[in-house]
Protein backbone atom coordinates (compact mmCIF):
# COMPACT_ATOMS: atom_id res chain seq x y z
CA UNK A 1 0.00 0.00 0.00
CA UNK A 2 1.72 3.51 -0.82
CA UNK A 3 1.82 6.18 1.48
CA UNK A 4 -1.22 8.02 -0.62
CA UNK A 5 -3.48 4.93 -0.23
CA UNK A 6 -2.50 4.59 3.58
CA UNK A 7 -3.22 8.48 4.07
CA UNK A 8 -6.56 8.56 1.98
CA UNK A 9 -8.30 5.48 3.25
CA UNK A 10 -7.32 6.73 7.31
CA UNK A 11 -10.00 8.53 7.13
CA UNK A 12 -12.70 5.39 6.14
CA UNK A 13 -14.06 5.11 9.36
CA UNK A 14 -15.23 8.62 9.73
CA UNK A 15 -17.16 8.44 6.14
CA UNK A 16 -18.36 4.78 6.66
CA UNK A 17 -22.26 5.81 8.18
CA UNK A 18 -22.59 8.68 5.76
CA UNK A 19 -21.93 6.36 3.36
CA UNK A 20 -23.91 3.74 4.53
CA UNK A 21 -26.95 6.17 5.52
CA UNK A 22 -27.04 7.81 1.82
CA UNK A 23 -26.83 4.18 0.21
CA UNK A 24 -30.32 3.14 2.28
CA UNK A 25 -31.23 6.79 1.35
CA UNK A 26 -30.58 6.62 -2.34
CA UNK A 27 -32.15 2.71 -2.31
CA UNK A 28 -35.25 3.39 -0.49
CA UNK A 29 -35.74 6.61 -3.44
CA UNK A 30 -34.88 4.96 -6.31
CA UNK A 31 -35.55 6.84 -9.84
CA UNK A 32 -35.89 6.19 -13.51
CA UNK A 33 -33.47 7.17 -16.33
CA UNK A 34 -33.58 10.98 -17.16
CA UNK A 35 -35.75 11.75 -13.93
CA UNK A 36 -33.01 11.00 -11.27
CA UNK A 37 -33.58 14.65 -9.91
CA UNK A 38 -33.67 13.66 -6.29
CA UNK A 39 -30.77 11.83 -6.59
CA UNK A 40 -28.26 13.82 -9.07
CA UNK A 41 -29.46 16.95 -6.44
CA UNK A 42 -28.13 14.65 -3.52
CA UNK A 43 -24.55 14.27 -5.25
CA UNK A 44 -24.18 18.36 -6.14
CA UNK A 45 -25.13 19.31 -2.89
CA UNK A 46 -22.83 16.66 -1.37
CA UNK A 47 -19.91 17.62 -4.18
CA UNK A 48 -20.68 21.36 -3.31
CA UNK A 49 -20.46 20.66 0.74
CA UNK A 50 -16.46 19.35 -0.06
CA UNK A 51 -15.18 22.43 -2.06
CA UNK A 52 -15.98 20.86 -5.61
CA UNK A 53 -17.06 23.25 -8.28
CA UNK A 54 -20.09 21.81 -9.67
CA UNK A 55 -22.11 21.62 -13.18
CA UNK A 56 -25.64 19.65 -13.03
CA UNK A 57 -28.12 19.62 -15.48
CA UNK A 58 -25.97 18.25 -17.76
CA UNK A 59 -27.86 16.02 -20.29
CA UNK A 60 -30.95 16.47 -18.00
CA UNK A 61 -29.70 15.25 -14.74
CA UNK A 62 -25.94 14.49 -14.73
CA UNK A 63 -23.64 16.07 -12.76
CA UNK A 64 -20.01 16.70 -12.75
CA UNK A 65 -18.04 18.00 -9.83
CA UNK A 66 -13.83 19.35 -10.06
CA UNK A 67 -11.74 19.44 -7.62
CA UNK A 68 -8.06 20.83 -8.44
CA UNK A 69 -5.46 20.11 -6.26
CA UNK A 70 -2.24 21.69 -7.79
CA UNK A 71 -0.66 20.26 -11.13
CA UNK A 72 -0.71 16.44 -11.81
CA UNK A 73 -2.99 14.30 -14.10
CA UNK A 74 -7.16 14.38 -14.59
CA UNK A 75 -9.01 11.48 -13.13
CA UNK A 76 -12.01 11.10 -14.08
CA UNK A 77 -14.86 8.32 -12.13
CA UNK A 78 -18.31 8.02 -13.56
CA UNK A 79 -21.20 6.36 -11.23
CA UNK A 80 -24.57 5.96 -13.10
CA UNK A 81 -28.04 7.26 -11.10
CA UNK A 82 -30.73 5.35 -12.84
CA UNK A 83 -33.14 2.31 -11.02
CA UNK A 84 -34.95 0.18 -12.82
CA UNK A 85 -39.34 -0.54 -13.30
CA UNK A 86 -38.85 -3.36 -10.93
CA UNK A 87 -41.15 -4.02 -7.91
CA UNK A 88 -38.63 -5.09 -4.90
CA UNK A 89 -39.02 -7.98 -3.11
CA UNK A 90 -35.51 -7.81 -0.50
CA UNK A 91 -37.79 -7.91 2.95
CA UNK A 92 -34.97 -4.97 3.31
CA UNK A 93 -35.91 -2.02 6.07
CA UNK A 94 -34.84 0.60 3.59
CA UNK A 95 -36.54 -1.19 0.88
CA UNK A 96 -38.09 0.77 -2.03
CA UNK A 97 -41.82 0.96 -2.17
CA UNK A 98 -41.78 3.84 -5.02
CA UNK A 99 -43.99 3.62 -7.95
CA UNK A 100 -44.51 6.32 -10.62
CA UNK A 101 -46.66 6.46 -13.19
CA UNK A 102 -45.70 4.74 -16.96
CA UNK A 103 -46.31 6.25 -20.19
CA UNK A 104 -49.50 4.21 -20.72
CA UNK A 105 -51.05 5.10 -17.57
CA UNK A 106 -50.13 1.94 -15.18
CA UNK A 107 -48.52 2.32 -12.12
CA UNK A 108 -44.80 1.51 -12.12
CA UNK A 109 -42.44 0.26 -9.41
CA UNK A 110 -39.13 1.38 -9.51
CA UNK A 111 -36.33 -0.08 -7.53
CA UNK A 112 -32.18 0.15 -7.88
CA UNK A 113 -32.06 -3.56 -8.67
CA UNK A 114 -28.87 -3.10 -10.89
CA UNK A 115 -26.89 -1.55 -7.85
CA UNK A 116 -26.37 2.03 -8.97
CA UNK A 117 -27.36 2.86 -5.80
CA UNK A 118 -23.73 1.55 -4.76
CA UNK A 119 -22.13 3.31 -7.41
CA UNK A 120 -23.38 7.13 -5.87
CA UNK A 121 -22.65 6.17 -2.86
CA UNK A 122 -19.26 5.11 -3.11
CA UNK A 123 -18.15 8.13 -5.33
CA UNK A 124 -19.90 10.34 -2.60
CA UNK A 125 -17.33 8.28 -0.04
CA UNK A 126 -13.90 8.49 -2.78
CA UNK A 127 -15.11 12.52 -3.77
CA UNK A 128 -14.91 13.01 0.23
CA UNK A 129 -11.98 11.24 0.93
CA UNK A 130 -10.03 13.05 -1.67
CA UNK A 131 -11.26 16.26 -0.53
CA UNK A 132 -10.03 15.39 3.30
CA UNK A 133 -6.92 14.08 2.29
CA UNK A 134 -5.47 17.13 -0.14
CA UNK A 135 -1.83 16.91 1.16
CA UNK A 136 -2.02 12.91 -0.18
CA UNK A 137 -2.31 13.84 -3.37
CA UNK A 138 -1.88 16.27 -7.15
CA UNK A 139 -3.82 16.73 -9.94
CA UNK A 140 -7.85 16.85 -10.89
CA UNK A 141 -10.77 14.86 -9.62
CA UNK A 142 -13.49 14.94 -11.53
CA UNK A 143 -16.69 13.18 -10.33
CA UNK A 144 -19.11 12.28 -12.66
CA UNK A 145 -22.93 11.26 -12.23
CA UNK A 146 -24.29 10.13 -14.98
CA UNK A 147 -28.53 9.54 -15.85
CA UNK A 148 -30.06 6.76 -17.75
CA UNK A 149 -27.81 3.97 -18.30
CA UNK A 150 -30.16 1.16 -18.15
CA UNK A 151 -31.95 2.59 -21.51
CA UNK A 152 -28.41 3.32 -23.05
CA UNK A 153 -29.23 7.11 -23.51
CA UNK A 154 -27.61 8.84 -20.58
CA UNK A 155 -24.42 9.21 -21.38
CA UNK A 156 -25.27 10.86 -25.31
CA UNK A 157 -27.35 12.75 -23.29
CA UNK A 158 -24.27 14.33 -21.46
CA UNK A 159 -22.57 14.46 -24.42
CA UNK A 160 -25.02 15.92 -26.67
CA UNK A 161 -25.58 18.86 -23.30
CA UNK A 162 -21.88 19.61 -24.07
CA UNK A 163 -19.96 17.48 -21.54
CA UNK A 164 -16.84 17.50 -23.05
CA UNK A 165 -16.32 21.46 -23.22
CA UNK A 166 -18.28 21.20 -19.52
CA UNK A 167 -15.95 19.27 -17.95
CA UNK A 168 -11.83 18.97 -18.52
CA UNK A 169 -10.72 16.52 -20.55
CA UNK A 170 -9.30 13.55 -18.72
CA UNK A 171 -6.40 11.44 -18.72
CA UNK A 172 -7.95 8.30 -17.77
CA UNK A 173 -11.79 7.10 -17.13
CA UNK A 174 -12.33 4.66 -14.67
CA UNK A 175 -15.88 3.35 -13.31
CA UNK A 176 -17.23 0.20 -11.68
CA UNK A 177 -19.71 -2.40 -11.14
CA UNK A 178 -21.24 -3.93 -8.41
CA UNK A 179 -21.79 -7.72 -9.41
CA UNK A 180 -23.04 -10.89 -7.67
CA UNK A 181 -19.43 -12.03 -6.44
CA UNK A 182 -18.39 -12.22 -3.02
CA UNK A 183 -18.55 -8.63 -1.21
CA UNK A 184 -14.96 -7.70 -0.87
CA UNK A 185 -14.06 -9.05 -4.32
CA UNK A 186 -12.30 -6.83 -7.18
CA UNK A 187 -12.13 -8.29 -10.43
CA UNK A 188 -10.50 -6.29 -13.80
CA UNK A 189 -9.81 -7.47 -17.13
CA UNK A 190 -7.92 -6.39 -19.72
CA UNK A 191 -9.77 -5.93 -23.31
CA UNK A 192 -13.20 -6.87 -23.72
CA UNK A 193 -15.33 -7.28 -20.93
CA UNK A 194 -18.84 -6.25 -21.45
CA UNK A 195 -20.89 -7.10 -24.52
CA UNK A 196 -21.92 -4.98 -26.85
CA UNK A 197 -26.15 -5.19 -26.81
CA UNK A 198 -28.35 -4.27 -29.63
CA UNK A 199 -32.37 -4.17 -29.21
CA UNK A 200 -34.56 -4.32 -32.10
CA UNK A 201 -38.59 -4.48 -32.69
CA UNK A 202 -39.22 -6.40 -35.76
CA UNK A 203 -42.58 -6.18 -37.43
CA UNK A 204 -43.74 -9.08 -39.33
CA UNK A 205 -46.79 -8.82 -41.53
CA UNK A 206 -49.85 -11.00 -42.68
CA UNK A 207 -53.53 -10.90 -44.08
CA UNK A 208 -56.05 -11.36 -41.49
CA UNK A 209 -58.68 -13.86 -41.22
CA UNK A 210 -61.11 -16.08 -39.81
CA UNK A 211 -59.55 -18.74 -37.83
CA UNK A 212 -61.59 -21.45 -40.02
CA UNK A 213 -60.25 -20.02 -42.74
CA UNK A 214 -56.33 -20.00 -42.78
CA UNK A 215 -56.23 -20.63 -46.79
CA UNK A 216 -57.31 -16.81 -47.11
CA UNK A 217 -54.94 -15.49 -45.09
CA UNK A 218 -51.48 -14.80 -44.07
CA UNK A 219 -50.50 -15.91 -40.51
CA UNK A 220 -48.00 -13.47 -39.16
CA UNK A 221 -48.09 -15.67 -35.95
CA UNK A 222 -46.95 -18.75 -37.77
CA UNK A 223 -44.07 -16.51 -39.51
CA UNK A 224 -42.91 -15.20 -36.33
CA UNK A 225 -42.62 -18.65 -34.67
CA UNK A 226 -40.34 -20.02 -37.51
CA UNK A 227 -38.45 -16.70 -37.33
CA UNK A 228 -37.77 -17.06 -33.31
CA UNK A 229 -36.49 -21.10 -34.21
CA UNK A 230 -34.52 -19.67 -37.06
CA UNK A 231 -32.94 -17.41 -35.20
CA UNK A 232 -31.23 -19.96 -32.72
CA UNK A 233 -29.13 -21.30 -35.44
CA UNK A 234 -27.39 -17.84 -35.96
CA UNK A 235 -24.76 -18.54 -32.60
CA UNK A 236 -24.82 -21.94 -32.89
CA UNK A 237 -24.21 -22.62 -36.67
CA UNK A 238 -22.70 -19.25 -37.85
CA UNK A 239 -20.35 -18.81 -35.60
CA UNK A 240 -17.17 -20.16 -34.52
CA UNK A 241 -17.40 -22.12 -30.93
CA UNK A 242 -15.06 -19.48 -30.08
CA UNK A 243 -16.88 -16.65 -31.00
CA UNK A 244 -18.96 -15.49 -27.84
CA UNK A 245 -22.39 -14.07 -28.80
CA UNK A 246 -26.25 -14.44 -27.83
CA UNK A 247 -29.59 -13.60 -29.49
CA UNK A 248 -32.58 -13.83 -27.38
CA UNK A 249 -35.83 -13.07 -28.63
CA UNK A 250 -37.69 -11.55 -25.25
CA UNK A 251 -41.03 -10.52 -26.71
CA UNK A 252 -44.02 -11.91 -29.22
CA UNK A 253 -47.05 -10.22 -29.29
CA UNK A 254 -49.57 -10.70 -32.25
CA UNK A 255 -53.52 -10.94 -32.01
CA UNK A 256 -56.41 -10.40 -30.34
CA UNK A 257 -58.63 -13.55 -30.07
CA UNK A 258 -57.88 -17.11 -30.81
CA UNK A 259 -60.83 -17.31 -34.04
CA UNK A 260 -58.92 -14.14 -35.50
CA UNK A 261 -55.73 -14.55 -37.75
CA UNK A 262 -53.97 -11.18 -36.86
CA UNK A 263 -52.42 -8.77 -39.60
CA UNK A 264 -48.85 -8.59 -38.35
CA UNK A 265 -46.45 -9.39 -35.04
CA UNK A 266 -44.10 -7.83 -32.71
CA UNK A 267 -40.87 -9.65 -31.92
CA UNK A 268 -38.21 -7.72 -29.86
CA UNK A 269 -35.32 -9.66 -30.39
CA UNK A 270 -31.47 -8.49 -28.46
CA UNK A 271 -28.47 -9.35 -29.51
CA UNK A 272 -25.09 -9.37 -27.59
CA UNK A 273 -21.48 -9.53 -28.96
CA UNK A 274 -17.56 -8.82 -28.13
CA UNK A 275 -16.51 -7.21 -31.90
CA UNK A 276 -17.81 -5.12 -34.46
CA UNK A 277 -16.95 -7.79 -36.98
CA UNK A 278 -19.35 -10.26 -34.75
CA UNK A 279 -21.67 -7.83 -34.29
CA UNK A 280 -22.13 -7.09 -37.79
CA UNK A 281 -22.48 -10.27 -38.69
CA UNK A 282 -25.24 -11.42 -36.42
CA UNK A 283 -27.05 -8.09 -37.25
CA UNK A 284 -26.69 -8.94 -40.73
CA UNK A 285 -27.92 -12.86 -39.97
CA UNK A 286 -31.32 -11.53 -38.04
CA UNK A 287 -32.26 -9.21 -40.87
CA UNK A 288 -31.28 -11.73 -44.01
CA UNK A 289 -33.43 -14.85 -41.33
CA UNK A 290 -36.24 -12.59 -41.18
CA UNK A 291 -36.93 -11.31 -44.58
CA UNK A 292 -36.30 -14.81 -45.78
CA UNK A 293 -39.28 -16.51 -43.74
CA UNK A 294 -41.32 -13.46 -44.41
CA UNK A 295 -41.02 -13.92 -48.55
CA UNK A 296 -41.30 -18.01 -47.65
CA UNK A 297 -44.69 -17.16 -45.70
CA UNK A 298 -45.96 -15.07 -48.32
CA UNK A 299 -45.74 -12.10 -46.38
CA UNK A 300 -47.62 -9.08 -48.74
CA UNK A 301 -44.90 -6.70 -47.10
CA UNK A 302 -41.46 -6.65 -46.08
CA UNK A 303 -40.48 -6.76 -42.15
CA UNK A 304 -39.83 -3.73 -40.49
CA UNK A 305 -37.06 -3.41 -38.19
CA UNK A 306 -36.13 -0.70 -35.43
CA UNK A 307 -33.34 -0.11 -33.32
CA UNK A 308 -34.99 0.12 -30.02
CA UNK A 309 -31.29 0.21 -27.69
CA UNK A 310 -27.72 0.12 -28.86
CA UNK A 311 -25.04 -0.13 -26.45
CA UNK A 312 -21.49 -0.47 -27.72
CA UNK A 313 -19.00 -3.04 -26.24
CA UNK A 314 -16.69 -1.94 -23.47
CA UNK A 315 -13.34 -2.83 -24.36
CA UNK A 316 -10.84 -1.97 -21.62
CA UNK A 317 -7.40 -0.11 -22.68
CA UNK A 318 -4.77 -2.09 -21.76
CA UNK A 319 -1.97 0.62 -19.68
CA UNK A 320 -4.91 1.89 -17.39
CA UNK A 321 -6.14 -1.71 -16.92
CA UNK A 322 -2.59 -3.02 -15.86
CA UNK A 323 -2.26 0.47 -13.58
CA UNK A 324 -5.58 -0.23 -11.78
CA UNK A 325 -4.64 -4.63 -11.75
CA UNK A 326 -1.32 -3.55 -9.95
CA UNK A 327 -3.10 -0.86 -7.25
CA UNK A 328 -5.73 -3.46 -6.65
CA UNK A 329 -3.54 -6.35 -5.98
CA UNK A 330 -1.48 -4.50 -3.79
CA UNK A 331 -4.25 -3.20 -1.47
CA UNK A 332 -6.49 -6.17 -1.82
CA UNK A 333 -3.94 -9.04 -1.54
CA UNK A 334 -6.46 -12.67 -2.69
CA UNK A 335 -9.59 -10.43 -3.00
CA UNK A 336 -8.04 -8.86 -6.21
CA UNK A 337 -8.85 -11.10 -9.20
CA UNK A 338 -9.04 -10.99 -13.13
CA UNK A 339 -12.56 -11.30 -13.91
CA UNK A 340 -14.48 -13.08 -16.47
CA UNK A 341 -15.82 -11.83 -19.62
CA UNK A 342 -19.57 -10.43 -18.77
CA UNK A 343 -22.73 -10.94 -21.21
CA UNK A 344 -24.27 -7.39 -19.36
CA UNK A 345 -23.61 -4.37 -21.43
CA UNK A 346 -23.03 -0.38 -20.48
CA UNK A 347 -22.76 2.97 -22.48
CA UNK A 348 -20.36 4.36 -20.25
CA UNK A 349 -17.39 4.16 -22.94
CA UNK A 350 -18.94 6.26 -25.02
CA UNK A 351 -17.64 9.36 -22.10
CA UNK A 352 -14.05 8.46 -22.63
CA UNK A 353 -14.38 7.84 -26.11
CA UNK A 354 -15.66 11.38 -26.59
CA UNK A 355 -12.86 12.77 -24.96
CA UNK A 356 -10.41 10.36 -26.61
CA UNK A 357 -8.99 9.50 -23.35
CA UNK A 358 -7.97 5.70 -22.03
CA UNK A 359 -10.95 4.17 -19.83
CA UNK A 360 -10.87 0.96 -17.43
CA UNK A 361 -14.36 -0.46 -15.89
CA UNK A 362 -14.01 -3.21 -12.97
CA UNK A 363 -16.19 -5.10 -11.18
CA UNK A 364 -16.73 -5.71 -7.29
CA UNK A 365 -18.91 -8.17 -5.39
CA UNK A 366 -21.82 -7.47 -3.71
CA UNK A 367 -22.94 -10.94 -2.43
CA UNK A 368 -22.98 -12.23 1.27
CA UNK A 369 -19.55 -14.18 1.42
CA UNK A 370 -20.87 -17.03 2.77
CA UNK A 371 -24.07 -17.07 0.68
CA UNK A 372 -21.96 -17.39 -2.44
CA UNK A 373 -19.22 -20.18 -0.93
CA UNK A 374 -22.02 -22.09 0.35
CA UNK A 375 -23.95 -21.87 -2.91
CA UNK A 376 -20.62 -22.40 -5.33
CA UNK A 377 -20.40 -25.44 -2.70
CA UNK A 378 -23.65 -26.95 -3.61
CA UNK A 379 -23.95 -25.82 -7.25
CA UNK A 380 -26.28 -23.93 -7.01
CA UNK A 381 -25.28 -20.17 -7.91
CA UNK A 382 -27.68 -19.51 -10.21
CA UNK A 383 -30.78 -20.55 -8.21
CA UNK A 384 -29.49 -19.37 -4.73
CA UNK A 385 -27.32 -15.73 -5.38
CA UNK A 386 -29.66 -13.11 -7.10
CA UNK A 387 -28.29 -11.70 -9.90
CA UNK A 388 -28.51 -7.75 -10.95
CA UNK A 389 -31.91 -6.71 -12.32
CA UNK A 390 -33.56 -9.75 -9.80
CA UNK A 391 -36.32 -8.34 -7.70
CA UNK A 392 -34.02 -9.60 -4.99
CA UNK A 393 -30.74 -8.00 -5.59
CA UNK A 394 -30.07 -6.55 -2.85
CA UNK A 395 -25.75 -6.02 -2.26
CA UNK A 396 -24.96 -6.72 1.67
CA UNK A 397 -23.95 -3.27 3.08
CA UNK A 398 -20.36 -4.28 4.16
CA UNK A 399 -17.89 -4.91 2.88
CA UNK A 400 -19.63 -4.13 -0.57
CA UNK A 401 -19.70 -0.49 0.31
CA UNK A 402 -16.26 -0.10 1.91
CA UNK A 403 -15.16 -2.06 -1.45
CA UNK A 404 -16.54 0.43 -3.31
CA UNK A 405 -14.97 3.05 -2.34
CA UNK A 406 -11.51 1.85 -1.11
CA UNK A 407 -11.49 0.64 -5.29
CA UNK A 408 -12.45 4.22 -6.42
CA UNK A 409 -9.61 5.90 -4.21
CA UNK A 410 -6.83 2.85 -4.84
CA UNK A 411 -7.43 3.08 -8.46
CA UNK A 412 -7.73 7.06 -8.42
CA UNK A 413 -4.39 7.49 -6.69
CA UNK A 414 -2.90 5.10 -9.47
CA UNK A 415 -2.61 8.34 -11.13
CA UNK A 416 -2.98 11.02 -8.26
CA UNK A 417 -0.55 10.48 -5.76
CA UNK A 418 2.47 12.56 -6.04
Amino acid sequence: MTDSVRTVLAGLDRVRPDVEALYKDLHSHPELGLAEHRTSAKAADALRALGYTVVDGIGGTGVVGVLTNGEGPTVMVRADMDALPVRERTGLPYASTVTTTASDGTEQPVMHACGHDVHVAALIGCARLLAEAKDAWRGTFVALFQPSEERGDGADAMLADGLTARAPRPDVVLAQHVMPYPAGYVGTRTGSFLSAADSLRITVHGRGGHGSMPQAAVDPVVTAAMIVLRLQTIVSRELSAHTPAVVTVGSIHSGTDPNIIPDHAVIQVNVRTYDQDTRTRVLEAVERIVTAECQASGSPQPPVFEQITSFPPTVNDAAPTRRVAEAFAAHFGDDAHTIDLQTASEDMSKIPRAYGAPFTYWGIGGTDPALHAAATAGGTLGRDVPVNHSPHFAPVLQPTLDTGVSALVVASLGWLAP
